[in-house]
């Protein structure tokens, strides 16, 4: 097992190495593909990509925006139960003259 930061370190460089000794002839050494992507498919490759960026964006604005929305209900909660006691204590208590 490699302990310390310097074996991690080996074993980073290693890895990596292995992987661009491997990665670099498959990529060097195949044959272009020769595939036309017609105006549809390309059409519906664009528009599956914009749904997941507008899907992610979405999901950020709602984890950002969450905190702002109870700080606005709890504003709006203390405005209108300051507005209901002061109107509860200015009103003339009524009378039964009966």
């Amino acid at each position: 097992m490699i302990t310390g930061l310097s074996g991690r370190k080996d074993l980073m460089r290693r890895s990596t190495f292995l992987l661009i000794l491997t990665i670099a002839p498959t990529i060097l050494l195949c044959d272009p593909a020769m595939a036309y992507i017609g105006p549809g498919a390309g059409v519906t490759m664009l528009g599956a990509l914009w749904s997941v960026l507008v899907a992610i964006v979405l999901a950020i604005g709602a984890v950002i925006f969450w905190p702002v929305r109870i700080l606005i209900r709890r504003f709006r909660n203390r405005s209108a139960k300051a507005a209901s006691e002061k109107a509860a204590s200015s009103a003339p208590a009524s009378k039964d003259s009966d």
